[in-house]
């Protein structure tokens, strides 16, 4: 992408470039994920502006909500002709730890999902979430999730859709464009399903290598977010530890505590940090999406990080 279209003036993204806003613990929080394909146009609140029946998608968002999930709308590149019948492509993921799993389908009506236990993808219960909905089966490749709705902030219309249609081409299948992912001043924003993994400020380059990652179980660390199975305070300790020790294993660490001061990281092989966390008032005050007043946000910063081993 050129630095030109990534620089234009007056966009959030271009706000946040230029201020150097680190990412680090800016990702959604969800222990796992729930999105159905919906082609044609989006509103700025898609599960109620959409082709989707907006009863249904104001109330799967809800019950989604409350399960600790996070519900959205996807659709493949390129147009999207929506007025004939057809089947509509799902993913449902837990992205805890150990209990990484992706599954996939499709259903003739997306109100089969009402059908889903979303308790059971919260808690990682995979054989639950298939009993369900049988029209759900193991799927082996992760996929990637790239936020492209204008209507929601136009940054993402506008940085998001060009790495669809090229990483589409690339890995077919596998790259969807996305409702909406939170954090517009970072785009193009992006989610990694089934381990909830997200990144900002994307290039097709570096996409290309978080797919690449995925499939050999790592993740990558340049743009990274963090994993929205933990708390904000949760990731960025998480990714502080990773830039510590160099650790690309998409599962070695796992947030095992917090309190007001410090989070408590574990790797697989037994080894602690607790990290202290602070937040302070962003400097300048920016908007969070475009059209929006800037205000005086926190940006988290990490303090002394101390080693231990578990018993």
């Amino acid at each position: 992408m050129s630095a030109p279209t990534i620089g234009r003036p007056g966009l959030c993204s271009t706000y946040c470039r230029e201020l150097r806003e680190p990412m680090a613990g800016t990702a959604p929080e969800a222990t796992g994920w729930l999105v159905v394909e919906q082609p044609g146009p989006w509103g700025k609140k898609a599960p109620t502006q959409s082709h989707l029946d907006p009863e249904f998608g104001a109330k799967i968002d809800t019950d989604a909500q409350k399960a600790d999930l996070r519900f959205g709308l996807i659709r493949s590149p390129g147009r999207h002709p929506d007025a004939h019948p057809r089947s509509h492509q799902v993913y449902v993921a837990s992205t805890l730890p150990g209990r990484s799993w992706l599954l996939g389908g499709s259903v003739a009506d997306p109100k089969m999902l009402t059908e889903l236990d979303l308790m059971a993808v919260s808690r990682g219960d995979r054989a639950a979430a298939i009993r369900s909905l049988p029209e759900l089966a193991p799927v082996n490749e992760p996929v990637l999730l790239v936020c492209t709705n204008g209507k929601r902030d136009e940054c993402c219309a506008l940085l998001g859709r060009p790495i669809v249609k090229a990483l589409a081409a690339q890995a077919p299948g596998r790259v969807w464009e996305a409702n909406h992912l939170g954090g517009h001043r970072f785009a193009p924003t992006a989610t990694l399903l089934p381990a909830g993994i997200m990144y900002g400020q994307l290039d097709v380059e570096t996409a290309a290598t978080l797919l690449a990652a995925a499939d050999r179980g790592e993740t990558v660390l340049e743009k990274l977010r963090g994993r929205s199975t933990w708390t904000k305070r949760g990731q960025f300790a998480e990714i502080t530890v990773r830039n510590l020790i160099g650790e690309a294993g998409l599962d070695a660490l796992s947030v095992v505590a917090e309190d007001l001061e410090t989070v408590t990281v574990r790797h697989a092989d037994g080894r602690l940090w607790t990290v202290e966390v602070t937040s302070e008032p962003a400097d300048p005050p920016r908007p969070e999406s475009c059209g929006k007043e800037p205000f005086a946000m926190s940006i988290l910063r990490a303090g002394t990080v101390t080693t231990g081993e578990s018993r």
